[in-house]
């Protein structure tokens, strides 16, 4: 099974998350464009390396979708927040066909409070404009490749696993949750880590709910 890690500046982390990879899963670690020798890192792990220059989350969120081969992909960051010992937790609902995209709820203490507070609101907005029930847009989730291409994900940056989460909830797939321990991560954040990164991430996630309103009130004329 593929495992899909966006990567910026992870060279610290990234011998403890594959290091840590189970048995049948093999870790396809995107580089968007690191200065820290982070693809070289990876490649001597054992992980298979795709390049993608175009800066974004979601643009190497979905070159990894693209370059994986598995029937079922699964995502997570490589910051060594989250344990890829817990991806059988979401991945095998998925292989049995109990749910058509599973998230993993990170549970813990180690995620800051102003995203606590966010991922709050984004669950009752998805919860909202799909029916879905989660807790959390977490970033470690599995779901059928084919079926993820065939949701159309337009978004290339922070807003990509938003609108994984509301495209698949309006389509009438079967959304599941697991809960994961989260951890402290290894180096900064480039998103809540930065006032920049903060501001693109909500930038990004605002748009993505503006466009599920628009088509929400165009179905309701």
């Amino acid at each position: 099974m593929d495992v899909v890690l966006p990567v910026l500046d992870e060279a610290a982390a990234i011998p403890w998350v594959l290091g840590r990879m189970p048995a049948g899963y093999r870790p396809i670690v995107v580089d968007n464009g690191s200065s820290d020798g982070s693809a070289a890192v990876a490649a001597a792990c054992g992980g298979v390396v795709v390049l993608e220059r175009r800066r974004g989350f979601g643009a190497a969120c979905f070159a990894g979708l693209t370059a994986a081969a598995s029937d079922v992909v699964c995502f997570m960051d490589c910051d060594a927040t989250l344990d890829p010992g817990d991806l059988p937790l979401v991945a095998d609902p998925v292989v049995a066909g109990a749910a058509d995209l599973v998230l993993g709820a990170r549970r813990g203490h180690a995620m800051p409070p102003h995203a606590r507070v966010a991922n709050r609101y984004l669950a009752g907005r998805v919860a909202a404009y799909t029916g879905a029930r989660v807790s959390d847009i977490g970033p470690m989730r599995a779901a059928r490749r084919e079926a993820l291409l065939g949701l159309g994900l337009a978004d290339r940056r922070s807003g990509w696993p938003l609108e994984m989460v509301l495209r698949a909830g309006r389509s009438g797939w079967r959304i599941a949750e697991r809960p994961v321990p989260y951890h402290p991560r290894t180096g900064r954040s480039k998103v809540t880590g930065t006032v920049g990164g903060t501001v693109r991430a909500v930038l990004d996630m605002r748009r993505r709910l503006a466009e599920t309103r628009r088509l929400i009130r165009a179905e309701e004329r």
